[in-house]
């Protein structure tokens, strides 16, 4: 019995690895056959494309009122602080001067009812904030030195430095956006251009104003986009569904013919614009099937598998 029952395993397990190894011939011949590359489709898509260029700006403010001493002494006061808003005509530093102290001492002595003060009070030139701050209170000071620093807010602008061969491209750029680091984009205008270029990077600063609902700090770095070229009814393609020779200068795609045959399409490229790439020649319809994946290397005529 145990002899019979060996058999009969030994039977069933030849019998599967028999069917197994059929299977597997059967498969490889198959895919042999075939040839078939197993590819992935996409299909053109027509609107708006434009191609842009990302340019560096600078925040700057323009107008900087600078608040100096006005006699030699020492500071009594100073009413002022980094950052703090101030208007224009308010108190910021009291001088009192050694001539000044000297005659009240006395005036005091001679008459003790009469207080002679002899300060002499700084008042801010310019409304804005106290970007800059040199002395503080007890401090000695000439006449004429800068005591501090006020920016006018309302003269806040990005500088942008523009290369002097994209300045074909203002006449379409007067409203660019600007691009802060924070992902904020903000709609800008320029207002005005610098009468001269840098004799080193051969750039020319253009102004650009924003409306921002919040403060932005100086000297921050934004990114303007110019537009350089736009067509509102490109066709276009996905990148890598374009092919290219070793020097870039002949471009192509694999078109479907049939649902098993794609076949080598020579293209005139356009615009191109983050992931896409329009197609100028030859002109292809939303219903074409163009290889996206399994298209590199190709023959002229390949047969393929469409695969999802």
């Amino acid at each position: 019995m145990r002899a019979r029952s060996y058999i009969a395993r030994l039977l069933v397990i030849i019998l599967l690895f028999a069917a197994c190894k059929s299977k597997t011939e059967v498969t490889v011949e198959e895919k042999t056959e075939t040839g078939a590359t197993p590819v992935t489709i996409t299909q053109p898509s027509v609107g708006l494309m434009e191609e842009t260029i990302e340019l560096n700006a600078t925040s700057a403010f323009l107008l900087k009122t600078y608040v100096k001493s006005t006699a030699t002494g020492y500071l009594q006061m100073v009413n002022a602080e980094m950052g703090r808003f101030i208007s224009r005509g308010q108190p910021m530093f009291v001088i009192r001067t050694k001539e000044a102290q000297s005659l009240g001492n006395t005036i005091t002595s001679l008459d003790s009812s009469l207080h002679f003060d002899g300060s002499i009070q700084v008042r801010s030139p310019g409304t804005g904030y106290i970007s800059q701050l040199n002395y503080r209170s007890g401090d000695y000071v000439q006449d004429g030195e800068q005591l501090a620093t006020i920016t006018d807010t309302r003269s806040f602008v990005f500088l942008l430095a523009l290369p002097y061969e994209l300045t074909r491209y203002l006449a379409g750029n007067r409203q660019p956006l600007v691009k802060l680091p924070d992902s904020t984009v903000l709609n800008g205008y320029i207002s005005m251009s610098m009468p001269t270029v840098d004799s080193v990077s051969q750039t020319q600063r253009y102004v650009i104003k924003v409306n921002s609902s919040k403060p932005i700090p100086e000297n921050l770095i934004a990114k303007v986009v110019f537009v350089k070229k736009i067509n509102s009814n490109a066709v276009s393609l996905l990148k890598s569904a374009v092919l290219s020779d070793e020097t870039q200068t002949r471009f192509w795609i694999m078109k479907m013919t049939d649902s098993a045959t794609a076949v080598k399409v020579p293209v005139i490229k356009g615009l191109e614009s983050g992931d896409k790439v329009e197609i100028i020649s030859p002109r292809l319809l939303a219903s074409d099937k163009i290889l996206l994946t399994g298209n590199y290397g190709l023959p002229d005529t390949a047969k393929v598998t469409i695969i999802k």
